[in-house]
């Protein structure tokens, strides 16, 4: 008999938390494997959902944001980005970290992407946001955030992806997205 692509082949026997800070937490499960055989599942949980904006502007320039990312030890080019606590609503985030991080306000938000980033290991999920009619008041980053804020063309931002000058998952999907979408319209 077939199993109902639904039904979840694996079963947890136990889970214990093994770190946990204010953006993660790392379990590690007990299972049983599809094949009923005994194994470890490590998950990450994040406690936030991560949100990706888009800035455009009449004639279609977008904003992106310079900034050192510590874990890959690297200078990246990236979408405005952020994360949303569980009591907020991701496009109230996508409002405050694209006026936090870039200084733009827009009363235009289209959510474009829904998005799991790493499936296999984490439960992160994603929205991008394309934000339209953006004016400029000022950045207010926060504290840790020591960024570059830089104004392109949008297909200059797809060639950067293409030329592989931006390398954040989430960016790359969402810019990709974007231009699918432009180019269907």
């Amino acid at each position: 008999m077939k199993k109902n692509e639904a039904e979840n082949p694996w079963k947890t026997l136990s889970q214990e938390t093994k770190y946990d800070n204010k953006w993660i937490r790392v379990e590690e499960h007990q299972v049983l494997n599809p094949a009923g055989n005994p194994g470890i599942y490590g998950k990450v949980h994040f406690k936030n959902i991560a949100v990706a904006i888009i800035p455009l502007d009449e004639e279609n320039n977008t904003w992106i944001v310079g900034q050192y990312r510590y874990t890959l030890n690297s200078y990246e080019w990236e979408v405005p980005e952020g994360g949303c606590p569980e009591t907020t609503s991701p496009l109230e985030t996508a409002k405050r970290e694209l006026l936090e991080e870039t200084g733009l306000v827009s009363n235009d938000f289209e959510l474009i992407l829904e998005m799991q980033l790493s499936n296999s290991v984490t439960d992160e999920i994603s929205y991008t946001y394309v934000a339209r009619g953006v004016k400029f008041i000022g950045a207010q980053p926060e504290e840790d955030e020591v960024l570059q804020i830089k104004k392109l063309p949008f297909r200059e931002l797809v060639n950067m992806v293409m030329q592989g000058k931006i390398r954040d998952g989430l960016s790359v999907a969402s810019i990709l997205k974007l231009h699918t979408i432009q180019q269907q319209q």
